[in-house]
């Protein structure tokens, strides 16, 4: 290697630990945790890394992007009883002093239990925030969605790592958004202020801003005006693990509806329409 290669690894080196700890509590295996750290640096490799200001950040936010890909990968595709998929029955025994601290900190398999339940975004956003406090607006552009989705992604990671719940109520989540939906296109505005938190926020992404709808819509007066009479084609649909809807044309999902259901009310909806965003959620429509 030249010169600069030298330096390049060397300054990738000094970030190993901190990487592989990020990918280690994304992933519950140090064997794939050191596969996202090693595709890191091969993208570091191949990126025009001179123009990258805080290499740290960059590879943070690179690793958790790969991390991110890899859960989804691992949920979407059939279980097959001899692939060390999800959390491994028992941790590899490590091999130098740096595995072993790592082993040692303060994830334990306690931790990495309640982690394996959480949605894939949910767990990137709660790992990011929380234990190695990346910015929400970071953390946005690795997930597609905007900082304050992410926000209430590690919020809700967060609820469930501290015990409020193991798993998300979804039949009672489900019986919100399809009483919400039904209110919808029944033009039934008091049903949908029923159901509706009094300070419900309302987002758009780019893509759907485009297509007519508000940036933001404040209070559930508005929010239920909003969505009076409409909605009359969205689906029922698992979104990241938690119960929204989907509107599809042609056989694909062309805008979503995300749903944050909070004592048996929605307190946010986001639209999502951006193409790259759908892309990377994990969907599929309730009958």
């Amino acid at each position: 290697m030249d010169n600069d290669e030298d330096l390049l690894a060397q300054r990738f080196e000094e970030h190993r630990r901190h990487l592989r700890g990020v990918a280690y509590r994304m992933l519950g295996s140090l064997t794939e945790a050191e596969d996202a750290v090693q595709e890191a640096w091969l993208r570091l490799s191949r990126s025009d890394h001179a123009a990258v200001d805080n290499l740290g950040g960059w590879l943070t936010t690179v690793v958790g992007r790969i991390s991110l890909d890899m859960l989804r990968s691992r949920k979407s595709r059939p279980e097959d009883p001899t692939e060390d998929v999800g959390l491994p029955a028992v941790l590899p025994a490590a091999t130098d002093p740096e595995q072993e601290a790592l082993l040692a900190d303060d994830v334990g398999l306690a931790m990495l239990v309640v982690l394996d339940t959480l949605a894939p975004a949910e767990r990137l956003a709660f790992v990011l925030h929380d234990m190695f406090a990346v910015p929400f607006e970071d953390i946005a552009t690795i997930v597609g969605r905007s900082p304050a989705a992410a926000r209430q992604l590690a919020s809700r990671g967060r609820r469930r790592v501290q015990g409020a719940q193991t798993e998300p109520d979804l039949p009672r989540q489900r019986e919100v958004v399809d009483a919400f939906l039904a209110a919808a296109r029944g033009g039934d505005f008091q049903a949908l202020l029923a159901l509706l938190d009094p300070d419900v926020v309302l987002r758009a992404d780019a893509a759907t801003v485009l297509a007519g709808a508000a940036p933001e819509v404040h209070g559930a007066d508005a929010v239920a005006e909003t969505f009076a009479g409409r909605a009359r084609v969205a689906q029922t649909a698992l979104v990241d693990g938690f119960v929204g809807a989907v509107w599809s044309a042609g056989g694909r999902p062309r805008v979503v509806f995300d749903f944050v259901v909070e004592n048996g009310r929605v307190v946010e909806i986001e639209l999502l329409g951006d193409p790259s965003t759908l892309e990377r959620l994990e969907l599929a429509v309730l009958n």
